[in-house]
């Protein structure tokens, strides 16, 4: 269960396993500078910041995704300085010691309408992965090229398992079957942080005060009892080589993985719709 796993700092990555002797990389804590000493950025997009300046990020991005949760820029920006140190290494940490965690880690793949291809995707068998990724995109109308690039995380490594997890977001999306309207989210949030720990998923659940009092209702009562679940029994999604099971039956990796398909939200609300329909209609015939 991942959240019951006692985290233990790695000294060494992915890389310098896998060629021994070789120097360690710097560690994922940021050194200290000031506005006069700021250092060059370490990769593309890169933007070195200091301790107050992420703090102030921090509490900016959190207000502005609670005022507009639609705002994927601030949640990402909220993701990245609120994950160092501690959680981008537990999380670093899960992969390095996972076969699969390592693999992707050294093959450092990303996920986007080009490298997956998603007309082979579509053409793929009803119940597959890579089916059931590329109806959930066009269902919700996304696109795998929307994600923000990494920029807070200092360390290179740190920053493409941020990333990796960014761009694997959506693939929770489909094998859940959740959307991507407010409480679709917020459930696969619950779920995501039970699952990587990582603290903007927590904070994201402050979101729920938007919601409807049905919406927020059905969210308590039923999706994050199933949040809870899945999030603890499930193995790390971080160690999911997506593009290597694409395919796959769904059913079989949600079985392997541990979780548990949630009811469908959009039926839920359709039913709710047509319900309220049927009364409206029933009331007005009364009083014709």
């Amino acid at each position: 269960m991942p959240l019951l796993r006692k985290p233990r700092i790695a000294t060494r990555s992915v890389r310098d396993i896998a060629l021994p002797g070789a120097l360690a990389r710097q560690s994922c804590r940021s050194r200290s500078f000031s506005n006069h000493n700021r250092p060059s950025p370490k990769y593309p997009h890169h933007v070195p910041l200091g301790f107050f300046e992420k703090k102030f990020l921090a509490v900016g991005s959190a207000v502005g995704a609670l005022l507009n949760p639609r705002r994927a820029d601030l949640i990402a920006t909220l993701g990245e300085v609120t994950v160092t140190p501690y959680f981008i290494y537990r999380l670093r940490n899960a992969m390095l010691q996972d076969p699969t965690g390592r693999k992707i880690l050294r093959d450092r793949p990303r996920i986007t309408s080009e490298t997956l291809q998603l007309h082979y995707l579509r053409s793929l068998p009803e119940n597959s992965v890579g089916r059931t990724y590329a109806g959930w995109l066009d269902r919700e109308g996304v696109s795998p090229d929307t994600r923000d690039h990494v920029q807070y995380i200092d360390d290179p490594e740190c920053a493409y398992v941020m990333q990796r997890y960014r761009e694997c977001h959506d693939f929770y999306h489909a094998v859940t079957g959740l959307p991507t309207f407010v409480e679709g989210e917020l459930a696969l949030k619950a779920f995501e942080f039970l699952n990587t720990l990582i603290p903007m998923t927590g904070l994201s659940m402050f979101a729920s005060v938007r919601l409807k009092a049905a919406e927020r209702e059905r969210l308590f009562s039923l999706y994050l009892p199933w949040a809870v679940r899945s999030g603890l029994s499930s193995k790390e999604l971080i160690n999911v080589y997506w593009e290597k099971v694409l395919e796959k039956d769904v059913d079989e990796l949600r079985a392997e993985l541990g979780i548990e398909k949630p009811p469908d939200m959009r039926e839920i609300r359709q039913m709710i719709k047509m319900q309220k329909k049927r009364e409206k209609e029933r009331l007005e015939g009364k009083s014709a």
